[in-house]
């Protein structure tokens, strides 16, 4: 099964023009899934841009990708064309726009905040039919503003039982699928971030209003302080984010989970189409 392909669809049918993977911890896979998004995009003829929210070594991309980088990450071969400097700065250095003339290995890099990444991303969707952002939870409010979609990765690097790894990305996964506000309904409109303190408070004192923030990153807990605020509070956003799928990664160098039994509990606690990229499986 070509998971890339399908991860695309499942994107496109939304019309994404920007898709965003993230993962519930380090190692647990999510490279791996832009890169199986990236090369079915490229084999499906599409114009493809990518952008990393800090440095991603040496990723074989394809002639024709544009993507942001340092320029004292630029290699000297293959050649690449520029396309702009940005006023942009990261870690590694300054960052301009660059295009692929020849397929090889190259470094992405790219800002570190959350407007610098919103700027790049737009710069490059001016320039591609699809745009692939390696992020950060704390970035995904790039998407807020744009037509994007969201891939959680999770896997057994980032916790230390299948349990426990399912219940983090269940869990990260209805913090960001909370639904957009109904304005025709009673509003309790929040300027700043949620947390756990305050939304006991609103339990105690029975709040049945919408309680309203910006985006789902501004809702500030986790674990069974979320699952309760959840389930007891009509939390919305002003800026609803679009969901689309997870990927598992079942193997770490400090442990493993049974892969499909793992692929199956995921698909099982997100109600998402959740998918093996190394096993090139699917449970919907």
């Amino acid at each position: 099964m070509r998971v890339g392909l399908r991860l695309l669809e499942l994107a496109r049918e939304r019309r994404a023009r920007a898709i965003f993977v993230v993962g519930t911890g380090k190692n647990v896979g999510k490279t791996t899934a832009l890169l199986a998004i990236y090369e079915a995009a490229c084999r499906s003829g599409l114009r493809v841009g990518l952008a990393s929210i800090g440095p991603k070594p040496r990723l074989r991309l394809h002639p024709n990708t544009v993507f942001i980088t340092a320029r004292p990450l630029l290699p000297p071969s293959p050649a690449v064309e520029i396309l702009n400097i940005s006023q942009l700065e990261s870690s590694s250095g300054s960052l301009l726009y660059a295009r692929t003339a020849h397929g090889g290995l190259y470094d992405l890099a790219g800002p570190s905040s959350a407007s610098g990444l919103r700027a790049a991303v737009e710069e490059i969707a001016a320039r591609s039919d699809v745009v692939l952002i390696d992020g950060a939870i704390d970035r995904i409010s790039t998407l807020a503003s744009s037509n994007g979609a969201i891939v959680v990765s999770c896997g057994a690097a980032a916790a230390k039982t299948e349990s426990e790894a399912v219940c983090d990305v269940a869990t990260l996964t209805a913090r960001l699928r909370v639904p957009a506000f109904d304005p025709h309904a009673g509003i309790l409109e929040l300027e700043g971030a949620l947390t756990a303190t305050m939304a006991a408070g609103f339990i105690a004192a029975r709040e049945d209003r919408q309680i309203v923030v910006g985006d789902s990153t501004q809702i500030v807990m986790n674990g069974r302080s979320l699952a309760e605020a959840l389930a007891r509070l009509r939390i919305r956003c002003r800026r609803a984010f679009e969901v689309i799928a997870t990927t598992v990664c079942a193997v770490a160098p400090e442990r493993s989970f049974d892969p499909a039994a793992f692929l199956g509990a995921v698909a099982d606690a997100t109600k998402l189409p959740s998918f093996d990229v190394f096993a090139g499986k699917e449970v919907a």
